[in-house]
């Protein structure tokens, strides 16, 4: 039994098999049977799904492409469709509400299920999780897994296990639906890596290994104070929990974005922050858009810079304010990059605004182009974590005025004909506009 008493098994854990690449087979049959990865395809994409075919070379999700076409050279590589996965997705999550309005998506291809109130109409969990895989198969003619426990953390391994595995004696199919019992429950978590509960990663796992921790049981027979000791209070409690299959968290169906951003991925190094600069303009461009879309609004721009060399900075200020404003997020991220020394090549760069809340309820919207009078610091409210001597914003500003009409029309006329047909001067190229699309580089660029 949990820890706040629940005893049922009413979590469903869905997750697609292979998804991108189902998708592409779906769309083109004559690839039914090849080895199919998909993502970015230059020398710096990395594999975002593969087919069990290509798994079988030892292809698997985020592996460098480089890597991908080394392992399986008879493969063949399509460049992600962002739109086209985001549509099936929408599909899927019409299939889920069919049978329970309490659903939180984790990705395109994967969503928890609160089925408590579905029994009356479908019967018990494990005859639910059948019939959601059959009705996934009969609209989308596609294949899921599907997990069903007492909790969260349960349920997603659950869904593992019943996947096809790609082993040395081929693809082995799975079964499709895996139901672990409450009493089930130790000696299913016991025998698994210790990186299958959430929020232990590679240092994580390194760490516990250094403690003769590698599975879950492992860590389940720390007491609270050793758990505590090595991984620190928080974490530590989260391992000793979960370890113990406590996990008390609810599916969440309104689950909050806590952030919105965008990041990119260079073919080749950038040198200079002029360059850098119009990156930061048209990822900032996007964000703001995105997030007007969404009305809401944020108080905390952070800028994200990993280097040629993987190591990797972040840069944050934050107002007493909301902003939105596609300009005021380009002018703060700029000058949070102005603090940082690029002249050794940067391979990634990343903008996001955080601290976000309705738009509704921001009284007031105090919104600025950053003009020199207003590059202060100290104001109240403002808080920052970039370099000694970059002037950034405080709290004054004027409001939106003409600048927040503009960008809203933008917006209308974008919805209307295409991202790319309206954006800041700074993007203009001799291909036209280089407006940000959601998912045009999620998984790396396309070209070297």
């Amino acid at each position: 039994m949990t820890a706040d008493g629940r005893e049922a098994l009413d979590v469903l854990h869905v997750d697609m098999d292979c998804f991108f690449a189902a998708v592409e087979v779906l769309d083109e049959p004559a690839l039914t049977g090849l080895p199919v990865i998909v993502g970015g395809t230059g020398a710096r994409g990395v594999v975002a799904s593969c087919s069990y075919e290509a798994r079988l070379t030892g292809v698997h999700s985020a592996m460098p492409m480089t890597e991908a076409r080394r392992r399986c050279p008879n493969a063949v590589i399509i460049p992600g469709r962002h739109d086209r996965y985001g549509e099936v997705s929408r599909q899927l999550h019409d299939v889920f509400h069919e049978f329970t309005p309490v659903i939180e998506p984790i990705a395109f291809d994967e969503a928890f299920l609160d089925v408590s109130g579905s029994h009356a109409l479908f019967g018990p969990s494990a005859e639910i999780a059948w019939k959601v895989r059959a009705r996934v198969r009969e609209v989308l003619s596609l294949d899921c897994s599907v997990g069903v426990g007492r909790s969260k953390l349960v349920a997603k391994l659950a869904s593992r296990a019943a996947k096809p595995r790609a082993t040395a004696a081929g693809i082995l199919p799975g079964e499709g639906v895996v139901v672990v019992e409450a009493a089930e429950e130790a000696d299913f978590l016991r025998p698994r890596p210790v990186r299958d509960l959430w929020g232990v990663g590679p240092k994580t796992a390194e760490r516990l290994a250094g403690y003769g921790i590698r599975t879950v049981g492992d860590a389940a027979e720390l007491d609270l104070a050793t758990a505590e000791r090595i991984l620190g209070r928080a974490a530590g409690r989260q391992l000793h929990a979960l370890a113990r299959g406590e996990d008390v968290r609810p599916v969440e169906a309104d689950r909050q974005v806590k952030s919105v951003g965008h990041e990119e991925t260079f073919p080749r190094d950038l040198h200079d922050h002029d360059g850098l600069h119009v990156e930061i303009v048209r990822l900032s461009d996007s964000v703001g858009s995105r997030l007007r879309a969404a009305g809401v609004v944020g108080r905390t721009v952070n800028l994200k810079v990993r280097f040629g060399d993987f190591r990797t900075v972040t840069r944050a200020h934050s107002l007493g304010r909301p902003l939105e404003s596609s300009s005021e997020i380009a002018a703060i991220a700029s000058a949070l990059l102005e603090g940082v020394d690029v002249a050794t090549g940067v391979r990634l760069i990343g903008v996001s605004v955080s601290s976000l809340e309705p738009e509704s309820a921001a009284s007031g919207r105090q919104l600025s182009l950053l003009g020199a009078a207003e590059l202060v610091r100290g104001s109240a409210g403002a808080r920052s974590t970039a370099e000694p001597g970059v002037r950034l914003p405080g709290d004054a500003g004027p409001s939106p005025g003409r600048r927040g009409d503009v960008e809203r029309a933008v917006d209308a006329i974008r919805r209307r004909y295409g991202q790319r047909s309206v954006g800041p001067a700074a993007l203009v190229s001799p291909e036209g506009i280089r407006a940000k699309e959601v998912g045009d580089t999620a998984w790396g660029p396309n070209r070297a």
